[in-house]
């Protein structure tokens, strides 16, 4: 069955919490550093923070829990925690099953992620399966001059696979993310964590639990 609005010709994916189940290791490397400070890290405040600008949510979480650093700081301290945990980082669940049934479609696809160039690498140091991708595009991209919920990291994308906008669909975990999409003028499918709960999804085009619930037919390709 359709979940989209229209059938979609290209599709481009988020990465952390859609391709790579990295959210929990990003929970691990902060909780390494505010527990220095005896605080405690939580869906409360990650919630506010997933899919955003780093910067933007390294200054939200050291002014909301008072820890004595600035944003950058903070992520300076984060950053060797990430590079220990990144490369051992799984796929998600069906990720990579899903990705190679549009690639044997020849389905043009691309991801985008906020995340920067020099720790996306990282990420991908164990996973061939993302050569099947015709494009990576990096929050620190040059084109990229505003993070989600701003739009241009998947124009960006679009652009790079020279492709209109309307024609792709997005996957998604992140309210920000799913707004960043809409606001390019793409359909998007949120695939929220189970923590962060699907009633903050509802202006996306669809919310599935998993890939266990897609198929290209729910994009409404054939074949």
């Amino acid at each position: 069955m359709m979940l989209l609005q229209r059938p979609a010709l290209h599709v481009i994916f988020d990465l952390d919490g859609i391709l790579l189940d990295t959210e929990t290791l990003y929970t691990q490397a902060i909780q390494a550093v505010v527990s220095e400070y005896g605080k405690q890290f939580d869906w409360s405040l990650k919630a506010n923070m997933i899919g955003r600008d780093s910067r933007e949510g390294a200054r939200y979480l050291v002014e909301a829990l008072g820890l004595p650093l600035s944003g950058a700081e903070f992520l300076a301290r984060r950053r060797p925690h990430l590079e220990r945990l990144f490369p051992d980082v799984n796929e998600k669940p069906g990720a990579s099953a899903f990705v190679a049934s549009l690639s044997e479609r020849g389905v043009r696809m691309a991801v985008a992620t906020s995340c920067e160039r020099s720790l996306t690498e990282i990420k991908l140091v164990k996973h061939p399966w993302f050569g099947q991708f015709e494009h990576l595009v990096c929050g620190d991209d040059p084109g990229v001059e505003r993070l989600k919920p701003a739009p241009d990291i998947f124009l960006v994308a679009a652009s790079k696979l020279g492709v209109a906008a309307a024609d792709c669909v997005v996957l998604e975990d992140s309210p920000a993310g799913v707004d960043a999409a809409l606001a390019a003028g793409m359909q998007v499918v949120a695939m929220p964590d189970a923590e962060l709960g699907p009633e903050r999804f509802g202006h996306a085009t669809a919310v599935v639990a998993g890939y266990a619930e897609l198929s290209p037919a729910s994009f409404g390709m054939s074949g």
